[in-house]
């Protein structure tokens, strides 16, 4: 297994999943000692499954984004070893190592020699660049989405999933995520009780709850048009998120008749003023959870859901979590 990482990569996308499957090579270890082994161990000498290796264009230390050094192989040092499983980490923001031809050029040569490659948060670019996302779901930090989509426009990029499997290739939405990827690729190499042990050492579900979007920045952005012509609607809509506006309201409200502003709105948004709609309300939902005691059925009623049960529903299918879940995660300190 090589971890390739480039200056400022960000520590924790490095490690992270290391210590996962470190941890998934200890149990295995006092599997051993302990004589629990099958045949099949036997014949494998008892090797631990996972041989790490870190690596870097040059080799040597490289400064991670926490000014920590992690100590690195030179690509040529590995070439002429057989890898089963390549991950590349993230990168630094400026994506320097885009611009990296001896680097891209060994991960394009790669791709015909490795059973499974993968990257964390904005390592997908590097994969990216290198070929490997052409035609594939992938997923990287949610900051990132939209530019992964515009550079590599072949690639199906997916918003919300913690982590993405798609053939040989896998990602992850970056930083935490990265162990939940690491115990995914666990699990299908050594099993699901392995997978959970390794997971319950690190206080982590086997499968988190939920996806990204839950620790997103607010959806409000998903109601605003790039030419700002219904910038005047939004800020009316916000006001009166506790009204049952339906299009023929909002429609009056852009002294526009309903079929054309559906028309002009769907158009300009690139959204339905119904999903718009949802998407203010589910923000401003998840602001009150955040920062006040009001009950969940309050805010359905302030939000416009009418009522805590369709808020349920609405958070489940865009958060996949419960709001009384949200809250426990997210709600501030009022105290403080």
């Amino acid at each position: 297994m090589v971890f390739v990482i480039t200056p400022d990569s960000v520590l924790l996308d490095v490690t992270g999943p290391l210590q996962a499957f470190h941890d998934a090579n200890l149990l295995a270890d006092d599997r051993v000692n302990c004589g629990r082994t099958t045949a099949l161990d036997k014949t494998q000498d008892h090797r631990l499954p996972y041989d790490i290796v870190l690596v870097s264009r040059d080799g040597g230390p490289i400064l991670t984004d926490t000014g920590i050094a992690l100590p690195t192989l030179a690509l040529t040092e590995i070439s002429k070893h057989p890898i089963d499983t390549l991950i590349i980490a993230g990168t630094d923001e400026k994506l320097d190592a885009l611009q990296d031809t001896v680097l891209l050029n060994w991960l394009v040569a790669q791709q015909n020699r490795v059973r499974r490659v993968a990257s964390i948060c904005i390592g997908a670019f590097l994969l990216g660049q290198a070929g490997y996302l052409a035609g594939r779901e992938v997923v990287t930090h949610w900051r990132w989405c939209e530019r992964l989509a515009q550079h590599f426009p072949d690639a199906h990029v997916k918003t919300d999933p913690i982590y993405v499997r798609d053939g040989p290739v896998w990602t992850s939405a970056g930083v935490t995520t990265g162990i939940d990827m690491a115990i995914a690729m666990i699990e299908e190499d050594l099993g699901r009780e392995q997978a959970l042990a390794v997971a319950r050492g690190l206080i982590m579900f086997i499968k988190r709850p939920g996806g990204q979007s839950q620790f997103s920045q607010p959806l409000s952005q998903q109601g605003t048009d790039k030419g700002g012509r219904f910038d005047a609607l939004h800020i009316w809509m916000r006001k009166n998120l506790h009204l049952p506006l339906s299009v023929e309201d909002l429609a009056a409200q852009a002294n526009m008749s309903p079929r054309n502003f559906s028309r002009l709105y769907t158009r300009e948004t690139n959204n339905s003023p119904a999903r718009a709609l949802e998407a203010l309300r589910l923000e401003s939902a998840r602001h009150y959870l955040e920062g006040s005691d009001l009950t969940i059925g309050k805010i359905a009623v302030l939000c416009g859901f009418g009522d805590d049960e369709r808020l349920r529903r609405v958070f489940v299918k865009n958060l996949g979590v419960a709001p009384s879940d949200y809250r426990t995660r997210f709600k501030a300190s009022l105290s403080a």
